[in-house]
């Protein structure tokens, strides 16, 4: 059973996550954009702070609240004038971009409810969880394991760090 304060400060983190993704999206001015990214970042070490996962809160603040938004900022001072506004959307951009929205919520949804629905079918033992298992289960080929989109998402941050290289070199 939670008690009631944890479950209050989970709904101010969850809620935090919230504003501040939604003010990363709809912000013109970029540097506070990726400002608004780093506390969605921190709210974010704070669940894994509130499941007792501290290790994964504090590679959450380390590598991406850290690096990643620090490597951000360094290519947004790089490649435009921070002081800028963006320009903003025309109407045609702003419906494209609510429909992408849309299809994206309605595919994401599907996935996460059909994933969860079969999850709760059959339900895994929770109680003999080895550190050695649960590497396996991160870092396996098998069915349910997760290392081909782990070396995916490395793959696309190596293409986006030598695409800001071109970037940069060309000024």
């Amino acid at each position: 059973m939670e008690s009631v304060g944890s479950i209050i400060m989970l709904g101010i983190i969850v809620l935090s996550i919230i504003v501040f993704s939604v003010l990363t999206v709809t912000t013109r001015k970029i540097l506070r954009s990726a400002t608004y990214l780093l506390f969605t970042l921190f709210a974010t070490a704070g669940i894994y702070f509130q499941l007792d996962y501290e290790f994964l809160g504090a590679v959450q603040i380390a590598v991406y609240a850290g690096g990643i938004v620090v490597l951000f900022v360094f290519s947004i001072l790089l490649t435009s004038r921070p002081g800028d506004n963006s320009a903003k959307l025309t109407s045609k951009k702003r419906v494209l971009g609510l429909l992408a929205a849309v299809a994206t919520l309605v595919v994401a949804g599907y996935a996460l409810f059909s994933r969860c629905a079969d999850l709760l079918k059959t339900v895994p033992s929770m109680d003999a969880i080895t550190m050695d298992k649960l590497g396996e289960n991160l870092m396996g080929t098998a069915t349910g394991q997760y290392l081909l989109p782990f070396e995916a998402i490395s793959v696309l941050l190596l293409a986006c760090i030598i695409g800001g290289i071109v970037v940069a070199r060309k000024r």
